[in-house]
């Protein structure tokens, strides 16, 4: 299923009164500058907590115990929960696309970067650098080059090792590489258990598992790799930054349709079907998100937190406060109340159903044990949040026709269209 409402935009969102000889902002316009205005907030979030993060890396370094260690990982997911309220900005939005996979690329081959256990194997069809081990070798041949890897730097991961040969599960850099390099693997499958990793494989004077000194260096090259490119994206959602310029040029009609095009691939495409229901139909442990901290159950939470941030209007600051503003509920009431009720109805049933899966996770049944082969209950547990996920979708659908938009593609899954496909592969 996909969906491709079309129309123009609907005549109740015209132009406002003049006011001191200087023209109001139209109501759509009203809510796509709010629209930024939470875009920007997030973002201000996403680089508070991760920067917090390096404060708390910075400590784990330089004394490296179970308790330091775990600290850092408290804010790594501290630092998961504004950034994945930025996700509806995808899809819609060029800026943040073409962004994005620096900071949240997933699924990765974590042998590119360091040690890995032998049931991952040393080899792979489709990567040639699967097992690479950048911690362990200082010099990498790359298409015949030989590249130095001495010095593990900011550069080096994101100019050169950030999908080396054009493959996408060489992920060098952002939020997952750090993951990984903090919780190590999860070697549990579909039992309960996140990674497990030492916190003396930091360590300069009882070092475990070898290259310390280049695990610390590739620890903290990741960590201010991701304040660099966090603060490029909140710099570009100032008041006066190139995601609002773009998003301004497109005027009322474009702005309201990038703001639904990421609202419903979100909800569709990539939430529903490529992160939720792939896993739920291979049964694949590989298919988390945030699967080496078993912290997916919050990533999903969030994100679709973020759709509904967006069309409420409001978010919540990691402070505390709350921003509100006018709201694309609203204007959706206006033109079709009808379709307002059933839509906010349904982003608040979503939220219930992410919340027992947050809630079953709290008990141990992490993402992975639940989509896990013959767990019955679990697996219905994740199957009624792709349900939500696909009502709301319809409801989506039924906003843009509300507001006699054109021309929108919302973003489609296999997992979701063609389930047969992904068995039979």
């Amino acid at each position: 299923m996909k969906f491709f409402p079309t129309l123009a935009l609907s005549a109740a969102i015209g132009i406002a009164a003049l006011s001191s000889g200087v023209q109001a902002q139209t109501p759509a316009a009203a809510v796509i500058k709010h629209y930024g205005d939470i875009a920007q907030a997030t973002f201000e979030d996403s680089l508070s907590t991760a920067k917090a993060l390096q404060v708390n890396i910075a400590a784990f370094l330089d004394k490296p115990t179970a308790a330091t260690l775990a600290s850092a990982k408290k804010s790594w997911i501290a630092a998961r929960a504004p950034y994945q309220q930025t996700e509806a900005y995808r899809f819609g939005n060029a800026i943040v696309d073409d962004w994005e996979g620096k900071v949240n690329a997933w699924p990765l081959d974590e042998g590119l970067i360091d040690y890995v256990a032998s049931e991952y194997g040393t080899e792979s069809d489709e990567n040639p650098y699967y097992a690479a081990n950048i911690i362990a070798n200082p010099k990498l041949s790359i298409g015949g080059v030989e590249v130095d890897a001495s010095k593990i730097t900011p550069a080096l991961l994101s100019d050169t090792l950030q999908e080396i040969d054009e493959v996408e599960s060489n992920v060098a850099t952002g939020y997952h590489a750090i993951e990984f390099l903090l919780w190590g693997q999860d070697l549990n499958g579909t039992e309960k258990g996140a990674g497990n990793r030492a916190a003396t494989d930091y360590s300069l004077t009882d070092c475990t598992n070898g290259n310390c000194d280049r695990r610390r260096d590739y620890l903290s090259a990741a960590t201010a790799l991701l304040i660099t490119d966090l603060e490029e994206m909140t710099a570009n959602w100032q008041p006066a930054g190139a995601a609002r310029v773009e998003l301004a040029a497109k005027g009322d009609k474009g702005g309201l349709a990038t703001i639904l095009t990421g609202m419903g691939s979100l909800s569709y495409g990539e939430l529903a079907g490529e992160r939720i229901k792939l896993g739920l139909i291979v049964h694949d442990p590989e298919e988390e998100h945030d699967c080496f901290s078993d912290n997916t159950h919050f990533s999903h939470f969030y994100d679709a937190m973020s759709i509904k941030n967006v069309y409420t209007g409001e978010y919540k600051r990691v402070d505390g406060t709350v921003l509100k503003g006018p709201s694309l509920s609203t204007l959706v009431a206006a033109a079709a109340t009808g379709v307002d009720a059933k839509l906010t109805s349904e982003l608040n049933q979503t939220e219930k159903y992410m919340q027992v899966m947050v809630d079953e996770a709290a008990k141990g049944n992490t993402f992975d044990v639940l989509i896990g082969s013959g767990n019955t209950a679990g697996n219905a547990v994740v199957q009624d949040v792709v349900d939500a996920l696909t009502a709301q979708t319809k409801s989506i659908e039924a906003a843009i026709s509300a507001l006699k938009l054109d021309d929108i593609e919302l973003e489609g899954s296999d997992s979701l269209d063609n389930p047969a496909s992904i068995t039979a592969g």
